[in-house]
């Protein structure tokens, strides 16, 4: 993975943000599961699998050959891996598997090569698991944290490219931030209830 200024801190625990900052596969893995959970839940979900599994990483061609009910089990056991164990542990193997297929199960090829930010959006849309949203977020967090920047890496990723903005996990390098996405997120909320209520 290209170089990190600073260690990440999604997940607010350092075992689990050191994991993401050394892995590819387990920061993707974090993006993936980081819907309808708390982020920092999300974000821990990697190295709680890498435990459960006897590993210091996670390891796409092992993950995508693996037992299906093992798996979902694996993300079952308490603490749950997501809210929705069964149907994010599939997500995962899925994403796992498309990654073997098309990139040999190196999760930082999907970047690492990739000429213009819009080619990179592209792939990460391509992605199980991965909407336009949650590919521009990744795509943000990967020219902010990650040193990852194609030309036009900021015009693909949206607001979500913005500097200085703090609308995302890509925004987040510490508590401080954390509060200030946290407040940011909660803000939308309200604007879209308010939004729907008018209609």
């Amino acid at each position: 993975m290209a170089h990190l200024d600073h260690p990440l801190r999604l997940a607010q625990q350092p075992e689990a943000d050191e994991l993401l900052s050394r892995s590819p596969l387990a920061a993707l893995t974090g993006m993936l599961l980081d819907q309808q959970i708390p982020m920092e839940w999300a974000f821990t979900g990697p190295h709680t699998v890498a435990a459960r599994l006897g590993r210091d990483d996670l390891d796409a061609q092992e993950i995508a050959a693996y037992d299906p009910e093992a798996f979902a089990a694996l993300f079952s056991e308490k603490p749950a891996v997501h809210r929705y164990p069964g149907s994010m542990a599939k997500r995962v193997q899925q994403l796992c598997q498309y990654l073997v297929e098309h990139y040999g199960g190196d999760a930082s090829a999907v970047w690492r090569d990739a000429p213009t930010g819009g080619e990179l959006l592209r792939r990460l849309v391509e992605l199980p698991g991965f909407g336009r949203q949650k590919a521009q977020i990744f795509l943000a967090l990967l020219g902010k944290q990650f040193g990852v920047r194609p030309e036009g890496w900021r015009e693909a990723a949206g607001p979500y490219g913005e500097e200085g903005s703090f609308r995302s996990v890509a925004d987040i390098t510490g508590p401080g931030s954390l509060e200030k996405v946290r407040a940011y997120k909660q803000e939308m909320k309200r604007a879209a209830k308010k939004a729907a209520g008018k209609g």
